[in-house]
């Protein structure tokens, strides 16, 4: 597989770490730098519990540091289950004959995208199957992010579009980008090469080579916030982080930047998948909890994203660890978020979620840890991506502009869709953040208050 030395990696997973070896590393990261693959292994082998604490501890502060008490959120919006590619750990498998199939219209998407708009979120991950043609496929996401971003519900609209799809040439990404994308995710599901041929054993995805390329052919297209990651419990979970790292550092050299997002999914049950309900490499909390902390310290720069894959009560300790990102009330079939859509839950998702809290419930419990909930998109309009984006994040110097955004967002959230209980708890922490802000920036949020008090939306820096 491109750009990964299963050599070396296994090499590294022999090493040992010392107590002064771990504290030259954890003191490298209070400067916020990037960790080697090296470094990042030898925090990986840490099991003393005293140690991980160390590492729980640094991971957390590296987080307040770049990106304050901010997190942002974000729904999926699953557009087809309609795949060609047949992989062992997944619903939508072509070979999957249980697996009732929906591609929805544009008119559809549209609807689905109100529903979401009427429950208060602002950002949207777009998730599609693999389809035969690439033509189709692009005319298809292509259509799908403009309906998305047609819908309106009550003057509120969807402020940004990411989309997780399949891979493509650069022209097509080219023509993708013009729909006014924001970053385009792809995962290689796994970075070992026989397992991944192992798992995946009909169609265009049976080429882990084509999935690294996608990531390139997005850049040179010019796009420059891509996300990654591994699907945990495919294969040993620490080869597969120590492989992402290299990842990394590829696309630091050939494009100066990493990647804007690591997603660490970790395999669930799936309709129809035998594999996904036995994966061979499970994953303890504590160990996953390791891998999301390792994650923060070794990128620090990058946005960690984790799904409602995991439990409601994992999710509320991992933003403590360096999860900057989550997703919120989501459904992973075709049209679920319509309780009158006709679907069969059990037999048109992708796979099984954990955590079914609501918007409002999820929003609720990050306040009540002093997290400011995040619907922003300003960095996408204000061209904030890329190489700009990680010259201010890689400093620490983003969370001063994210902070007013984020603080912007949560008082139009409270005012137009959360319950009272969740309003009152959500001023509070306003006037606590408020606190913590110099006289400029108090002045900026001031105006931006009374906008939305005179109904005025989506006011950013």
């Amino acid at each position: 597989m491109k750009h990964i030395d299963e050599h070396r990696i296994n090499s590294l997973l022999n090493t040992k770490v010392t107590n002064i070896e771990l504290n030259t590393i954890l003191n490298k990261t209070k400067d916020l730098q990037r960790l080697s693959i090296e470094e990042t292994a030898k925090l990986l082998l840490v099991k003393e519990h005293q140690n991980l604490q160390k590492i729980y501890a640094a991971a957390s502060y590296v987080k307040n540091t770049i990106y304050g008490k901010r997190i942002v959120m974000f729904v999926p919006l699953y557009i087809s289950n309609h795949c060609s590619n047949s992989c062992l750990y997944c619903g939508f498998a072509a070979n999957n004959n249980r697996t009732i199939r929906k591609k929805l219209t544009f008119e559809e998407i549209k609807q689905q995208t109100e529903i979401l708009l009427k429950k208060g979120h602002k950002r949207i991950l777009v998730v599609a199957a693999e389809m035969t043609s690439s033509k189709e496929n692009l005319d298809y996401y292509v259509g799908a992010v403009k309906s998305i971003y047609s819908a309106n519900y009550n003057g509120n609209k969807i402020k940004r579009v990411n989309i997780n799809v399949a891979p493509m040439d650069i022209e097509s990404f080219k023509i993708l980008k013009t729909s006014g994308i924001g970053t385009y995710q792809i995962f290689q599901e796994t970075y070992h090469e026989e397992t991944y041929r192992k798992l995946h054993i009909a169609g265009a995805k049976t080429d882990p080579n084509n999935r690294l390329d996608a990531i390139d052919n997005a850049f040179k297209a010019g796009i420059d916030d891509v996300g990654i990651g591994p699907l945990l419990g495919l294969y040993d979970p620490y080869f597969e982080i120590l492989a992402m790292m290299m990842h990394i550092e590829y696309l630091e050299k050939n494009y100066g930047i990493g990647p804007h997002t690591i997603s660490v999914p970790r395999i669930e049950p799936a309709p129809g998948s035998t594999y996904a309900s036995n994966p061979e490499y499970k994953i303890s909390d504590e160990e996953f909890k390791k891998i999301v902390a390792v994650l923060r310290l070794s990128v620090p720069y990058t946005g960690i994203i984790i799904s409602t894959r995991e439990t409601a009560q994992l999710r509320d300790e991992l933003v403590n660890l360096g999860v900057s990102q989550i997703s919120a009330e989501s459904k992973v079939t075709p049209g679920g978020y319509d309780i009158n859509f006709s679907h069969n839950d059990n037999l048109e998702r992708q796979f099984s979620l954990n955590d079914q809290r609501t918007l409002d419930e999820i929003i609720k419990s990050l306040l009540a840890q002093g997290y400011v909930p995040s619907f922003c998109a300003a960095c996408y309009r204000k061209n904030r991506t890329g190489e700009n984006f990680m010259n201010l994040a890689k400093p620490g110097q983003i969370k001063n502009m994210c902070d007013i955004n984020a603080l912007v967002t949560l008082k139009e959230y409270l005012e137009d869709f959360a319950s009272p209980e969740v309003k009152e708890i959500g001023y509070n922490l306003i006037e606590k953040s408020k606190a913590r802000l110099d006289n400029a920036s108090l002045k900026i949020l001031d105006k931006f208050f009374k906008d939305i008090d005179d109904g005025i939306r989506d006011s950013y820096i």
